[in-house]
């Protein structure tokens, strides 16, 4: 590696490293159990203040769960992360699983009332995630349980057997959800890429044939359908044979965006960048973990890198843009938190597995823009949107779906990364 990269990138690991430890880490310590009725409260303002959080989701309940697991596990628990994950996982077992019918609530009130009781693939595979993660921190046995049965459960109900891949929304008894606006008739590379993600740490944490079978098979089936081979990017929605599908639609259920802000002509067919980069990293260490070669899908990782870097990444200001085109053109030059996040650690990956100074020059441009823009270091978090030039447009720090999993989780990935990196980079040359 090029000696001024080197510098360039060992400047950033001790910024990254405080910034877990002093920033995410205890902002969310401090205000994420609720305290009166259990489990999390995720809604805060830019200047950390508590807003309303009158409902709790369960996606965002698990992440948590999750997050607080994944930092015992790697970072030995420091302040009591390990007493908030055990709090969490109490309350999604006590008040989130359906006793009757099995599976994950979608939407409860704060005191723990339901409100939705639909049944939604994301949700499901957000508790496979962070069960298994409680599983690999504590060694808890009922976790792993409730996190093998909701496999099960999507294998019974969910799994499309005739076309592949998952049918993703659903009523409580498990019936799918209707055609149109509540998503019954959609599939889509957001969902079935959380759930390569969940059934990678599934199988890490079981170690169980079915789980790894099921693992390799859903990432053959995203790289056969959901990427466009053309392109190298990933393609965002499908109906249920995989015909690519244009525009964005998601359940009402789920998140409550902006659907026209994010995605203005539903009449085109749109690609995140910042799912391509997680989605490279993401089935990388997925390979890993099944201790599978690489093999065939090593050029599809590149693919996405490459696209990425092409068309997603601002040279000129900073940062990664939102959505484009498959053919390049971006529609929104926003700057969202997450897509930072993920991208910082899939363009290290890119570099670890390709050898290539353009993923570098990629990562140092989005941390620079996201140090200086996104993150709020007054408050120990990041804010969730600014214009293209790093003006905030969205200042809140605590959403459902935005808490610690995308921000403390790169910077944990970030941090070993560069350790291996910068170790190696220090290793004396054969010969």
């Amino acid at each position: 590696m090029d000696k001024h990269l080197i510098q360039k990138l060992a400047r950033t690991y001790q910024p990254m490293k405080d910034h877990l430890f002093n920033g995410i880490i205890p902002f969310w310590r401090q205000r994420a159990p609720d305290r009166e009725y259990g489990g999390y409260v995720t809604n805060y303002d830019e200047s950390g203040k508590a807003l309303d959080t009158s409902k709790k989701d369960g996606y965002s309940q698990a992440r948590l769960v999750w997050f607080f697991s994944h930092v015992c596990r790697m970072a030995c628990d420091p302040g009591g992360c390990g007493d908030l994950a055990r709090a969490g996982v109490e309350f999604m077992i006590e008040r989130f699983w359906d006793k009757e019918y099995g599976g994950w609530y979608c939407r409860l009130q704060r005191n723990g009332d339901v409100v939705l009781d639909n049944k939604i693939v994301y949700d499901q595979c957000f508790a496979i995630y962070a069960l298994s993660e409680y599983f690999l921190a504590f060694g808890d046995n009922r976790c792993l349980k409730y996190a093998e049965d909701t496999f099960d459960l999507l294998q019974k109900y969910c799994a499309d057997t005739l076309q592949g891949g998952y049918y993703e929304c659903f009523q409580r008894d498990w019936r799918i959800s209707p055609a149109g606006d509540e998503c019954g008739d959609f599939k889509s590379l957001d969902s079935h890429m959380h759930l390569m993600e969940a059934y990678t740490t599934l199988y890490q944490a079981t170690g169980k044939e079915i789980h790894r079978r099921k693992l390799l098979e859903l990432m053959d089936l995203i790289v056969r359908h959901m990427v466009d081979p053309a392109s190298g990017c990933g393609r965002n929605q499908f109906d249920p044979s995989f015909n690519p599908t244009p525009g964005f639609r998601m359940p009402d259920v789920l998140y409550g965006h902006d659907h026209d802000r994010v995605h203005p002509d539903q009449s085109l067919h749109y690609t995140s960048y910042g799912h391509n980069v997680e989605l490279s990293w993401l089935m990388r260490h997925a390979h890993q973990v099944a201790q599978e070669d690489i093999g065939k899908y090593r050029e599809v990782l590149r693919g996405l890198l490459d696209h990425a870097v092409r068309f997603g990444v601002d040279w000129e200001y900073g940062g990664l843009y939102r959505v484009g085109l498959y053919t390049g053109e971006v529609l929104i030059k926003e700057k969202e938190f997450w897509q930072q996040t993920e991208t910082l650690i899939g363009f290290l990956d890119g570099y670890e597995e390709f050898k290539e100074p353009k993923y570098i020059e990629a990562y140092l441009n989005i941390w620079k823009f996201s140090d200086s823009y996104l993150i709020n270091h007054s408050v120990g978090e990041w804010r969730h949107f600014t214009d293209r030039g790093g003006k905030t447009v969205d200042g809140t720090i605590g959403k459902p779906c935005k808490n610690a999993y995308h921000t403390g989780r790169s910077m944990i990935e970030c941090t070993l990364r560069l350790e291996r990196l910068l170790k190696l980079a220090d290793a004396p040359e054969e010969g």
